[in-house]
């Protein structure tokens, strides 16, 4: 399979329904699985965690919820590349810890 099917299939996964309803309705469970999707399905042939990691933050910059009303980041650099590696790292079992953990630093 090449590279621009697999990607499809991971925005397709963050858009997925069942009967007429979004799985992930939030914008903090579509930006998380974007990342883990892109990570540990290996769309690309080099560089999953770094266009996993630009796809998470402009995803969220494109839904207004990259920044707090302070003015700052939600995320890091150094957050961001933590969790690109927790993930990296990760058993396939522990996907959804990994989504409840980058959602819940989202709402912080």
């Amino acid at each position: 399979m090449g590279e621009e099917p697999k990607f499809k299939g991971v925005l397709g996964a963050i858009y997925q329904t069942f009967d007429k309803e979004e799985l992930y309705q939030s914008i903090e469970e579509k930006a998380s699985d974007l990342l883990y999707l892109t990570i540990k399905d290996h769309p690309f042939v080099d560089g999953n965690k770094r266009i996993g990691s630009l796809l998470f933050l402009h995803f969220l910059a494109k839904n207004n919820y990259l920044v707090k009303t302070t003015g700052e980041r939600k995320m890091n650099d150094n957050t961001i590349v933590a969790l690109a590696l927790l993930i990296a790292s990760s058993s396939p079992s522990e996907k959804e810890t990994m989504i409840n953990i980058i959602s819940n630093l989202l709402k912080i």
